[in-house]
């Protein structure tokens, strides 16, 4: 049931005869997990939290960085340094005191996704990576539940409606990955700031309709947007003959072709400050834009990875490269391209990245 304040909160709902009170109770009963709070978890999780879903989940295993401000609108410059979950879970607590919010500081992975999206009615994609793509889409087949999808690029948005009453899946739409080196994220590619915004409130959208069951879900569609041109179009997607059946979660990373570097090529925040501080001789390379090196970098030489061919000849052979980013995953892309194009096997991917050391360093 309603109380009295949440019936003046929710007025202008249930002044819509499509949801009404028995719309805004079901909205209340209902249990929706969002992968990833960032650019587009941020608005999806703003408005259903606004708009009275009962309970919310949060899974990211990230922390906010100052590059997040941008676009991810749940934080603020305070929030650099701490937890996603945290944070968005403290900012939607504020907005809506009515609701339930179940925060999972973690990754998601083949181990965890089954137990955690079991207790949710309805899961919504933020993810901004392949291979969590396919994780996701495959526990909600495994389990029955629907998946709202949405992803971005630069100007470009998509959102589709999976495995909802026996339609098509995420497989259906992409039976294969596409190789890693033509699937860069927001970090490589970059994104319109106003962007994750327009695509996430369309996956809230879907969710609410869902939810409360009013009008056409995109289901067995994909509506596309170009935030350029403004223009938009939907396309058919339908059941593949021949998709294969799921049956178990698989590695989705290896599925994905993205390489796992071994974990002796793995270099700790804390040993690569112990070796500075012991003087040694290594050679750092920052694989990120020269526009983010010269904002803040750890005085190694500037190799953007969009660029890292040209500068071949610079890198050591005979001493440690510790080689890294602002995260660790486009250093790891680095590492597999100067090992597998020019036979180096001296490189160490310095885990975390920047963002790593100055969280250590706080």
């Amino acid at each position: 049931m309603l109380s009295p304040a949440e019936l003046r909160r929710y007025n202008r709902h249930l002044l819509i005869p499509e949801i009404g009170i028995e719309g805004q109770q079901k909205l209340k009963a209902a249990r929706v997990l969002v992968v990833g709070c960032g650019g587009l978890g941020s608005p999806i999780l703003l408005y259903l939290a606004a708009a009275g879903v009962g309970t919310l989940g949060i899974i990211d295993a990230d922390r906010v960085d100052d590059t997040n401000l941008q676009r991810q609108i749940l934080y603020g410059s305070e929030s650099v340094g701490r937890p996603k979950v945290e944070e968005a879970a403290k900012r939607i607590r504020s907005l809506n005191a009515y609701l339930n919010v179940e925060p999972y500081f973690e990754a998601l992975t083949a181990q965890n996704a089954l137990d955690i999206l079991a207790k949710y009615d309805l899961v919504i994609d933020g993810s901004d990576n392949f291979p969590t793509r396919y994780l996701v889409n495959d526990a909600c087949v495994l389990l029955q539940k629907p998946l709202i999808y949405g992803a971005i690029y630069r100007f470009e948005g998509q959102v589709a409606v999976f495995n909802y009453q026996n339609g098509p899946n995420y497989r259906d739409l992409f039976p294969q990955p596409p190789p890693p080196e033509l699937a860069p994220n927001c970090a490589e590619a970059g994104v319109l700031g106003v962007l994750p915004g327009m695509i996430g409130c369309l996956q809230a959208n879907e969710a609410l309709k869902i939810i409360a069951q009013i009008g056409q879900p995109l289901a067995g569609k994909l509506f596309v947007m170009d935030a350029l041109t403004l223009t938009t179009r939907i396309i058919r997607v339908p059941k593949l003959p021949d998709r294969p059946r799921i049956t178990q979660l698989i590695d989705y990373e290896a599925f994905c072709g993205v390489s796992k570097l071994e974990q002796n090529d793995e270099l700790s925040v804390e040993d690569f400050l112990t070796m500075q501080t012991e003087g040694a001789d290594f050679q750092v390379i920052d694989v990120r834009e020269a526009h983010e090196y010269a904002t803040d970098n750890l005085g190694g030489l500037s190799m953007p990875l969009s660029k890292l061919a040209d500068f071949v000849t610079q890198i050591s052979r005979d001493k440690t490269v510790v080689v890294h980013c602002q995260s660790g995953m486009r250093s790891q892309k680095a590492i597999k391209y100067l090992a597998d194009n020019h036979g180096f096997v001296n490189l160490k991917n310095l885990t975390g990245g920047l963002n790593a050391v100055r969280n250590y360093l706080v």
